[in-house]
């Protein structure tokens, strides 16, 4: 009988449990209870909105693209010394000025290109007792217009004048007294040199220009003056000069055709430290011997924002001028101010 009974309730447990896994939801009735809902935080529109067209008046930029790219450098440079009478270690008072003025503008659109490039300086030095000095002058002028004909290469046609500003002396002194002679003036000499040809320039910095066809004109505008100095010194009609800088003696002017070839290198090669090299060599056709060769160096290093120091260096081989290597070399602290920054 307990058995029978003991069946019964575990038949009746397990319907209990089917029955209510089977109900989701039990119905309650809520009709009379006090049920008070919160607020809701969100706002209610009442009311009409209107919307109107809203007119936006377009806004016009006007734009207009400068293809050209300027850099202006001015520079002084100042060197003085000066010793008391009882000095004993020995010392000459002196005084030396240098300017410089550098202005490069460059133009690029497309396939075309266009730089143009001023680069004067001049500087004098004064010791006691001696007579003033030239320690720099030059007038340079370079025009270089190009049109791109592949990824490396140009087309280009290039002008360039170069002189100085002021009489060049030589000093000798035969009897103990420094003695000036005149070798050179403002346009004696004088150079202008017109090219064209290929240009190889691979990056920013650097470029080779081969000029295939190349004419030089070189200017002694004031020969009868050079030649007079020259007889001063050389009272001998054997031993006088009969060209200056490769113009005879009674004419102004020499025209040159030849091919040349110009090597350009500008670039930071540390940190405020720029590096600019200039290699030049003209090959007269109809005197291949009389090849002409000049490199100009510059070293800049940047001191802080308006100082730097700068080493310069030109060394010139024309064997219408002298038959051994030309050499100057300077080197210069000074304020530089440079536009635009």
């Amino acid at each position: 009988m307990r058995g029978i009974y003991a069946c019964l309730l575990f038949v009746f447990a397990v319907s209990a449990q089917v029955s209510a896994q089977e109900i989701d939801t039990v119905p309650i009735t809520v009709k009379d209870f006090d049920l008070k809902l919160k607020k809701s935080p969100l706002p209610v529109l009442k009311g009409i909105i209107v919307f109107k067209p809203v007119e936006i008046n377009p806004l016009i930029v006007s734009s207009k693209v400068n293809y050209w790219k300027t850099k202006t450098a001015i520079g002084i440079n100042v060197n003085q010394s000066s010793f008391s009478n009882n000095w004993s270690g020995g010392g000459v008072n002196s005084l030396a000025v240098e300017g410089l003025v550098n202005y490069k503008a460059e133009y690029k659109k497309e396939n075309y290109s266009y730089l143009t490039e001023v680069d004067l300086r001049y500087g004098k030095i004064r010791n006691k007792g001696q007579i003033q000095k030239k320690t720099n002058d030059r007038i340079f002028w370079n025009n270089t217009g190009a049109f791109k004909i592949s990824k490396n290469w140009n087309l280009f046609t290039q002008v360039t004048f170069e002189s100085q500003f002021d009489n060049g002396y030589s000093y000798s002194s035969p009897n103990g007294v420094e003695t000036p002679l005149l070798i050179s003036k403002f346009m004696s000499p004088g150079y202008l040199t017109e090219s064209f040809g290929f240009e190889y320039k691979p990056n920013k910095y650097f470029s080779t220009q081969f000029g295939t066809g190349a004419a030089k004109q070189t200017f002694v505008l004031d020969n009868k003056a050079l030649a007079a100095a020259d007889r001063a010194v050389n009272p001998d009609p054997a031993n006088q000069k009969t060209d200056f800088y490769g113009v005879p003696v009674g004419d102004t002017f020499k025209n040159d055709l030849a091919f040349q070839i110009t090597v350009n290198f500008e670039k930071d090669i540390f940190h405020n430290v720029n590096l600019k090299s200039r290699y030049y060599v003209f090959v007269p056709y109809d005197h291949v011997e009389n090849m002409k060769h000049r490199l100009d160096v510059t070293l800049t290093t940047k001191v802080n924002r308006f100082m730097n120091v700068t080493l310069n260096g030109v060394g010139i081989y024309d064997k219408t001028i002298s038959e051994k290597i030309q050499g100057s070399q300077s080197l210069a602290m000074g304020v530089m101010f440079v536009f635009p920054r």
